[in-house]
């Protein structure tokens, strides 16, 4: 692991991030309700600023790199397989790759009726029809008893791993709470994903995610809801960084 902000990023690269999720839902292996987020700048320093939410992410089996900086920030500290584990690559490998595989898929999240539409969006885009249900959550928060009648359905169901689509920190919350009660392989949080793959949200372009401009491409595609995250997150993610390397946490 490679530590940003104080934070443990997985740093194995994607590709083994995906390969040991596929193969940790074989039947005969035990359930244990890892968590999983695909945490970029946001989380990182939201994290920083809210030390409850950063135990949320300490309590995670991993943090994956969903964004460039973290992965900038890991490799110069030394993590030099890490790689990039962007929450809808992410998504789409895992389903791509257990396609003809007995791993079942629960979808959480999204507008009404967008978990439905990513349920046949898999089908068509990766081959897989293992998605065994699917769930919207209301815009309040949910009482446990909510989460226990939601975690029955998905335990019911047999799925393995539950993909959560929320926003950055409530997904990591919704996840850990939801983990108290379910029996699968995996819970992950990953983001935009289901608005990317239904094809609601428009992705930025490769080039751009390569040179960690897709901020600004999301910024240039929805300005009212992300101007003032992004005026925040970005300079503040460099600034805590910079201030790090000249004053580390001992």
């Amino acid at each position: 692991m490679a530590k940003v902000l104080q934070v443990d990023l997985y740093d194995a690269g994607l590709d083994s991030a995906v390969s040991e999720m596929v193969q940790q839902c074989d039947p005969a292996l035990p359930r244990s309700n890892y968590c999983v987020s695909a945490t970029g700048a946001h989380g990182l320093v939201t994290a920083f600023k809210e030390p409850d939410f950063k135990a949320v992410l300490d309590s995670f089996y991993w943090n994956l790199p969903d964004g460039m900086p973290g992965v900038w920030i890991g490799k110069l500290k030394g993590a030099q397989q890490m790689t990039r584990c962007y929450g809808p690559d992410v998504f789409r490998y895992v389903f791509a790759n257990s396609a003809n595989k007995p791993v079942k898929h629960f979808l959480c999240g999204g507008k009404e009726g967008v978990a439905d539409e990513l349920k046949a969006a898999v089908a068509k885009k990766f081959g897989n029809s293992q998605v065994v249900g699917t769930f919207c959550p209301p815009f309040r928060e949910m009482s446990d008893d909510e989460f226990k009648a939601l975690a029955e359905t998905i335990n019911s169901s047999g799925a393995n791993i539950v993909w959560i689509g929320l926003s950055t920190p409530k997904q990591e919350r919704f996840a850990r709470r939801l983990a108290q009660w379910t029996k699968v392989n995996f819970i992950v949080t990953v983001g935009a994903a289901f608005d990317f793959h239904t094809d609601r949200v428009a992705q930025a372009p490769s080039w751009m995610q390569r040179l960690s401009l897709e901020w600004l491409f999301r910024l240039m595609a929805e300005p009212k809801r992300l101007y003032k995250r992004y005026l925040e997150i970005v300079p503040l993610f460099i600034l805590l960084n910079i201030k790090e390397v000249f004053s580390p946490v001992k």
